[in-house]
């Protein structure tokens, strides 16, 4: 018997998923999360063979997400298989999920039968990643970005003025402006939050 876990925010889904794979004969769900932080906690009781993982869970911390929470999960136990099953079929978020560990990457709108086998798969030890999204990715490249200016743009995308930015970075004000400007240019940004957003759409922001 496979022993699932499910990780997601809306509680309607979570109950759909479990309900369908507790109809099949090999599959059992031992635990259902709201947030990336129960996850770890429950994981941690549960000792699932593979964790189903939404990625964006509000949660009051900031630390909930299914990402952090994976990175956080694998670390503390290797043999646990996370399949990120998601909405956001970007491919940013695709190479985040695998740098964090993840075995596997599937939308939301796939067919059933696949999060099924995907999760028959990931238990054997193969990975399982939407094809689509995996070429998408590759196609990305790597970041233009500096390592100042995706500092810079990490402390950007946490909110706050450009004081508060400043004194997160340990930089001058002028230097932070100078920082954020020139990864709106390269990034082809008309604000703050669209660079924000295109970097961590293509994974350039952790």
């Amino acid at each position: 018997m496979i022993k699932v876990m499910l990780a997601d925010d809306q509680l309607l889904i979570r109950q759909a998923f479990a309900a369908l794979l507790n109809l099949e004969h090999d599959l059992e769900v031992v635990g259902q999360a709201s947030d990336g932080t129960e996850a770890v906690r429950l994981a941690a009781e549960t000792k699932p063979d593979v964790i189903v993982m939404d990625i964006q869970m509000p949660e009051p911390s900031g630390t909930g997400d299914g990402i952090s929470a994976t990175a956080r999960i694998v670390a503390a136990d290797p043999r646990i298989r996370v399949i990120i099953v998601t909405t956001f079929g970007r491919p940013g978020y695709l190479r985040r999920a695998m740098e964090a560990g993840a075995v596997g990457y599937m939308v939301k709108d796939a067919p059933a039968d696949q999060l099924i086998e995907g999760i028959r798969r990931v238990h054997r030890g193969l990975r399982v990643v939407d094809p689509t999204l995996a070429a998408a990715s590759l196609s990305v490249g790597s970041s233009p970005l500096t390592e100042r200016e995706t500092e810079v743009l990490s402390a950007a995308a946490r909110g706050g003025a450009t004081s508060a930015i400043a004194a997160t970075v340990f930089l001058s004000e002028g230097t932070v402006r100078n920082h954020l400007s020139s990864a709106m240019g390269k990034l082809g940004a008309g604000t703050r939050a669209e660079a924000v957003r295109i970097a961590t759409e293509n994974g350039w922001l952790t």
